[in-house]
């Protein structure tokens, strides 16, 4: 799992193997999910 953080267009995509890209609107909390459990950044 990647984020890819674009503070410009106000949004986070979130790339998971073998999954379609998601993209999260500014403000958000994204998860470390099952790679950091417990881990959770907001932006």
């Amino acid at each position: 799992m990647s984020w890819l953080i674009n503070p410009q267009d106000r949004q986070v995509e979130i790339y998971r193997l073998l999954k379609a890209v998601e993209v999260v609107q500014m403000p958000a909390i994204v998860s470390g999910e099952d790679i950091l459990p417990g881990f959770e950044l907001q932006v």
